[in-house]
């Protein structure tokens, strides 16, 4: 059933804006911010750099929002501005006002912030559940955008394992620190949260999320995948299976690239964030001259 996203109450909703101001603090670059208008509800976003390349687009992960990127904003808008948004019916600065009932109404809601952006086409990043989002822009959304790269997209290529399904829904329930320090080491080996982050990751749980689960695409929408693709996978993630993603892109969607980074998990982006930035930038950069891939200009 399609629901709204929803904090559990108004306190919830003040403890985590504090946290998320808190955050806010660790962007490292001058920042834009808006409340785009759109059918979903008013989306907010965060802008920064400048460059002629094409803009892009960030949308993090569950518990994550735009803030989520500041560890590497930096490296991504270095020639280009970059645009972190908080993805409606997740806990952010963006408050849904209408249910999303399918697959493609996530497209819709990024075309209406792309329209209220004065922005034709972008480039698109997401990582984790951010890239069963960004995938569904490409899937539905293709004449917007220029290229999509995921991080770890887990349940898109391939199905996440049951076993590790089962294990991240049981720390719904066990919120502890203790449970918080057994998931990190076990979902993202490497990767050390700031007080910060871990305070606005907690609160975040607070909110009643709206989306569901991602899906593998079928093998049509594979083999028919407009966009330019690049997918980044940890070697050693308990969510994604590398091997057999490649093995399933190789066959229906050959002209994807597939990097795969031994040795690191699910967080493999806060793992070695350089790499992961500079394999990004140099996708884009090859693909901004891709015939028609331009913003608009007042």
């Amino acid at each position: 059933m399609a629901r709204i996203g929803r904090f559990k109450s108004e306190q919830a909703r003040t403890d985590y804006l504090r946290t998320y101001e808190a955050m806010a603090r660790l962007w490292p670059l001058p920042a834009t911010l808006a409340d785009i208008p759109a059918s979903f509800g008013p989306t907010h976003v965060r802008r920064s750099g400048s460059g002629d390349g094409v803009p892009l687009v960030l949308l993090a992960g569950v518990l994550g929002h735009g803030l989520h990127w500041h560890p590497v904003v930096e490296g991504l808008a270095k020639d280009r501005a970059v645009y972190a948004l908080d993805t409606i019916g997740a806990a952010g600065r963006s408050v849904q006002t209408a249910p999303l009932h399918g697959d493609a109404d996530y497209a819709a809601w990024f075309a209406e912030v792309l329209d209220g952006l004065g922005l034709d086409r972008v480039h698109v990043l997401g990582e984790s559940s951010g890239a069963w989002h960004a995938t569904l822009v490409g899937l539905h959304a293709a004449d917007r955008v220029a290229s999509v790269s995921l991080i770890e997209p887990n349940g898109v290529v391939t199905r996440i394992p049951w076993r590790a399904l089962l294990k991240v829904i049981r720390f719904g329930g066990n919120t502890t620190d203790e449970g918080w320090r057994a998931m990190a080491e076990w979902l993202t080996p490497g990767v050390v949260m700031t007080d910060v982050e871990r305070a606005n990751a907690r609160a975040g749980q607070r909110y009643r999320l709206a989306g569901g689960w991602a899906r593998p695409l079928k093998d049509a929408e594979l083999a028919a995948y407009a966009p330019p693709l690049l997918v980044i996978y940890g070697g050693e993630s308990v969510v994604s299976d590398p091997a057999a993603a490649r093995r399933r892109l190789a066959d229906l969607r050959p002209s994807a690239e597939v990097e795969t980074y031994p040795g690191t998990g699910h967080g493999v982006r806060g793992q070695i964030p350089d790499q992961v930035t500079a394999r990004v930038v140099e996708f884009l950069a090859r693909h901004d001259a891709d015939e028609g891939a331009h913003p608009l200009t007042s």
